[in-house]
């Protein structure tokens, strides 16, 4: 695509006009909430990326990977993300939008108050 393409693009959807997305552009959105979401956590609790990767053993490199939208986490992965964020994901993926947030847990079960996207399917984390 190119950049005058784009700004086609970008004109019509502030337009308000629907634009149709490749899935791989849709896709990319997805990575980039996931990514944004540890960033924002992992920031909002102090940590550096080395802090969160020795909690969730494994490498800064990995946690830069993830951050950067080089990789997308599997869901253990993501598991072990959440526990070294002392926090339960949650991720609402809803055709061409996205969003995910790792929420503070706020109780001994690990769930409580957690925000889960309606007619979400979730996991013990």
């Amino acid at each position: 695509m190119n950049h005058a393409r784009w700004k086609t693009r970008r004109t019509r959807r502030l337009l308000g006009e629907a634009v149709e997305e490749s899935p791989a552009y849709t896709e990319a959105g997805h990575a980039f909430a996931l990514d944004r979401a540890v960033y924002d956590r992992r920031t909002e609790l102090g940590f550096s990326q080395t802090e969160l990767a020795r909690r969730a053993g494994m490498t800064q490199q990995r946690i830069s990977t993830i951050e950067g939208g080089d990789s997308v986490p599997t869901l253990p992965l993501l598991t072990r993300l959440a526990k070294a964020l002392d926090a339960s994901p949650a991720a609402e993926l809803d055709g061409d939008e996205s969003a995910f947030v790792f929420a503070p847990r706020r109780d001994g079960d690990g769930r409580g108050g957690v925000p889960t996207p309606a007619n979400a399917v979730t996991a013990p984390w």
